[in-house]
């Protein structure tokens, strides 16, 4: 119907202002999105969708609150509530796999042995949860990334009461806990996981901010992906497409093979970083382009980085079809997808990628539908909602191996609420 076919209008009844954000998402399949961002809380939210001046369905819907922006502090007490309210699923298979590996949990040990085992080489946080407040302490000299992981520590605990729990987590690249014995492992929670480590992954730094700063940040996310595949599947362009930095040795061989085989593959380099010596072999590096042109290609190349490539939820979430490199590394969803159903796999050494794209163009019915699998997997497990519940039940599991009392440990300082909050929020649960 086009992206102007309807108007969605939200606005708080009782009040004289309304400071909500509204942004349709045409996703050009019939279905649209509508995300909005309160920048204050409401007794009730009415939201109007309209065609022409005609209310759609049973517009206006009337959402009885209290309804609360996302800075306002108001946990919901009870988790079991929140948990059917966000329609979390029961059991997330990657969290039991990961979990397997630690049948207890004994705070005390692992806030001495932690740090004295990784504490000088790596970037690590030390974090504790109690009575809804977050505690941490850092180690290692890189800890900026630690932003993100205040961020949704700080959202959930405004959200829904947390367990208490103590745990550390691995702010770099590379899973850490590598030992191949049982004995003795460490749990530390990573963005990645490899088949060669123990590590307890959760959604990427990358996934996480997209879905905290939705409609506040100008880079990718989830939702913007979505109104912004590009041509149809017929009249998307048929070469192979790939643009990143070069921090794999695979890299350099998929722009050597972009080379030889320019009607076939368009990869190349943004930037120099890893193999600045080879700058000339394998230059000169080109402008970035939007995420969004991506998807005038047919044909999606995902390829591993330092670790894991952390846009695959943007690929598959568009609707080009994408094809993944086989690797070691995994984000905390790669274990739900299937090879040839979500996407199509090809050898880490890149040898039968020519061969894999060929298979797709003689068979173009079949990738349009796996283009199609694997949106619909991203639509049905890598929003918002998805990656809240998977950050709770993480926890709450992880917590309930625990075999002491999480502890305020000597040296951790307590994570602020952001104060400089406009619109200040009365919480209806707390006396």
């Amino acid at each position: 119907p086009g992206e102007n076919a309807f108007q969605v209008k939200i606005t708080a009844p009782d009040e004289q202002f309304t400071r909500v954000g509204v942004q349709v998402l045409d996703r050009k399949d019939g279905s649209f999105l509508v995300r909005y961002r309160m920048y204050a809380s409401y007794k009730k939210l009415k939201i109007e969708v309209k065609t022409g001046d005609k209310h759609v369905a049973k517009s206006p819907y009337v959402l009885e609150g209290p309804v609360y922006h996302e800075n306002c502090d108001c946990p919901q007490e009870e988790s079991s509530v929140w948990l059917e309210e966000m329609n979390c699923p029961p059991v997330i298979p990657q969290i039991q796999r990961d979990l397997a590996n630690f049948p207890i949990v004994d705070p005390d040990k692992i806030a001495k042995e932690i740090p004295e085992r990784f504490g000088q080489r790596q970037s690590l946080c030390h974090y504790t949860i109690k009575d809804n407040e977050v505690y941490i302490k850092t180690y290692g000299e890189h800890v900026g990334f630690r932003i993100f992981m205040d961020a949704i520590l700080l959202s959930l605990t405004r959200k829904v009461k947390m367990p208490d729990v103590e745990f550390f987590v691995n702010l770099g690249d590379w899973p850490l806990e590598k030992k191949k014995s049982p004995q003795n492992l460490h749990p530390i929670f990573s963005w990645c996981g490899s088949s060669e480590s123990k590590d307890i992954v959760m959604p990427t730094y990358d996934l996480t901010d997209s879905v905290l700063e939705t409609m506040g940040r100008v880079s990718l996310d989830m939702m913007s992906v979505q109104a912004n595949t590009g041509p149809s599947w017929e009249d998307k362009n048929t070469t192979a497409f790939w643009r990143g930095r070069d921090s794999r040795k695979e890299r350099l061989e998929l722009v050597k093979l972009s080379r030889k085989y320019p009607e076939i593959i368009d990869a190349a380099f943004t930037n120099f970083f890893f193999f600045k010596h080879d700058e000339s072999l394998y230059g000169p590096i080109v402008k970035h382009i939007s995420f969004f042109d991506f998807f005038k290609y047919k044909y999606q190349i995902n390829i591993d980085g330092t670790v894991a490539a952390y846009r695959l939820p943007y690929l598959l979430a568009g609707n080009s079809v994408v094809l993944k490199q086989d690797s070691i590394y995994y984000e905390h969803f790669y274990n739900e997808l299937q090879p040839w159903k979500h996407y199509i796999p090809f050898k880490s050494d890149l040898s039968d990628l020519l061969e894999k794209l060929q298979w797709a163009k003689d068979h173009d019915e079949e990738a349009k539908n796996i283009a199609k699998s694997g949106q619909e997997f991203a639509r049905n497990n890598l929003m918002g909602d998805h990656i809240f519940c998977y950050y709770f039940k993480l926890f709450q599991e992880y917590a309930s191996l625990q075999v002491s009392e999480p502890k305020i440990r000597e040296g951790m300082e307590k994570v602020q609420q952001p104060e400089d909050d406009l619109f200040p929020c009365t919480c209806h649960r707390k006396k």
